[in-house]
């Protein structure tokens, strides 16, 4: 690693470890870049377990425009188009970026992008690698890039509180290794921490995904949006682990379908069937299971024989489960997955906090709306990524101020999830919804996990309408369409979507 500036007005500080904070410290070059990650580099992110692929339109029937309009089909009204636009557009771009770093993307016979289809889709468009290794392939080149870039260093620690400069800018980061505590000034902050599916107790994110970025974020004042807006994947594999084995959607674009025990279609007279977006499949397996039905994704025959090469991710987890998809029937549930909500960014990726950027899942641009579109993730962040690296006009920071460490209480981590799952899962109801406000509001002011999950309760109870992911069965018809805004004073007035 080269000698870097040390010069707090020279560094960029980027958290996380996923694709959204490894590609934003790529594109910042030549700045000087400290990446902070919780975990060594290639551990730890969702990024590495994102079975999809990127979604982008390659095809010679594709285009920006069709992507974008899939993408506010799924997004239930709250989608921008001039965001989802742009970010379709950028597609194409970002595939060659990752070809030029090495990916190895799956390819035709004549060399072409094997193009795949996903739910909710209109064209083939979904990039892979590995069939369904996508984020771990895509994870394992930007590390790659990363280690081999001079302008990066990278600091293996966890973010504890964000630095402020005498007129409120975000100046830096406090640190902690190993129960050291450190300082790193800086002119700007990008969070690239990921999601929050871990304060659920089914989810498919790692442990770690406990919204930790956004705790960050709200105590340093920054504007939250839409935090109630938790994607459940439908298709969760139920064989008794923790996080949940994934059975990727990509099947279910290949053919393959749900069912009960008794053989009946599960989604059968639902608009879509198996390929209708992810809150409607999810909603329709919550509720045969409510109705005490067992949910199975049926791979059986030609699509089960050949998982082992074209889907080898998922062969394995079942196959840790001793199932054979061949042969067998996968029983599957909804589990925490993504979050649409985080922190309210412009185009640039700015917060509403000076020297505080966000990119990636932690975020919210206004791509995925209410309700996020197959394989959109990996390519919101590797967007951002460069719109940051872009606008990044932070000033130095001026006279930095003394930090006062947050005082943090220990927390009920499984209590936290097994409420959260319960009241503010798949389905909510202001009764549900009222205890968990009650039960975590005098616990956030000193437990990150439950200040988070605070936020997506109050969220949830002050839309009283039911929109993509957020379902409230005492509210099952929509308003109009609208985005919530928390603050560190509360939930701002409903901001109607344009």
């Amino acid at each position: 690693m080269n000698a870097l500036s040390r010069n707090p007005a020279d560094r960029v500080i980027v958290v996380g470890g996923g694709v959204a904070g490894l590609s934003t410290a790529l594109r910042l070059a030549p700045r000087p870049v400290t990446l902070v990650t919780a975990a060594p580099l290639g551990s730890g992110t969702a990024t590495g377990w994102a079975q999809g692929g990127i979604a982008a339109a390659m095809g010679e029937d594709d285009s920006a425009a069709l992507h974008a309009a899939d993408t506010g089909a799924a997004g239930a009204g709250l989608t921008e188009p001039d965001v989802a636009l742009r970010i379709a557009a950028e597609g194409p771009r970002l595939i060659d970026w990752l070809v030029s770093l090495g990916a190895p993307f799956d390819r035709t016979a004549e060399g072409e992008l094997a193009l795949g289809l996903e739910a909710a889709h209109s064209r083939r468009r979904i990039v892979r690698a590995g069939g369904d290794a996508t984020g771990a392939r895509v994870l394992e080149t930007l590390v790659a890039a990363v280690k081999a870039a001079p302008w990066i260093e990278v600091v293996t620690a966890a973010v504890t509180d964000l630095l402020r400069d005498e007129h409120g800018a975000v100046a830096g980061i406090v640190g902690d290794s190993d129960g050291a505590r450190f300082r790193i000034p800086a002119r700007a902050v990008v969070l690239a921490t990921g999601g929050l599916g871990g304060l659920y107790a089914s989810t498919t994110n790692p442990p770690g995904a406990t919204g930790r970025g956004l705790a960050l974020a709200a105590r340093a004042g920054a504007v939250l949006r839409d935090m109630e807006f938790v994607q459940f994947h439908p298709t969760a594999i139920a064989a008794g682990r923790d996080p949940m084995p994934l059975a990727t959607e990509a099947l279910r674009g290949e053919g393959a379908r749900l069912i009960d025990e008794t053989g009946a279609a599960v989604m059968a007279g639902i608009a879509g069937g198996d390929l209708a977006p992810r809150d409607v499949v999810a909603r329709g397996i919550f509720q045969a299971l409510q109705r005490g039905r067992t949910v199975y994704l049926d791979t059986r025959g030609a699509l089960g024989a050949a998982m082992p090469m074209r889907f080898p991710t998922v062969a394995a987890l079942c196959a840790s489960a001793g199932i054979d998809p061949a042969v067998q029937l996968i029983p599957v549930r909804p589990a925490a997955h993504y979050h649409m909500g985080g922190v309210k960014v412009d185009a640039q990726g700015a917060s509403s906090v000076p020297g505080l950027y966000a990119c990636g899942e932690v975020s919210s641009t206004g791509l995925h709306g209410a309700n996020r579109l197959a394989s959109n993730s990996l390519l919101e962040g590797l967007a951002y990524a460069g719109f940051i690296a872009d606008g990044l006009d932070a000033p130095p920071p001026r006279r930095i101020l003394a930090d006062v460490p947050t005082l943090r209480a220990p927390s009920d981590l499984p209590a936290i999830r097994a409420l959260m799952e319960t009241h503010v899962g798949v389905v909510r109801e202001a009764k549900g919804l009222n205890e968990a406000v009650e039960i975590l509001a005098p616990l956030a002011q000193t437990c990150d996990a439950a200040l988070v999950a605070s936020h997506i309760a109050r969220s949830a109870l002050s839309r009283e309408e039911s929109r993509g992911a957020h379902w409230r069965s005492d509210h099952p018809h929509q308003a109009p369409a609208c985005h919530t805004e928390t603050t560190p004073t509360g939930i701002a007035a409903p901001a109607l979507a344009e």
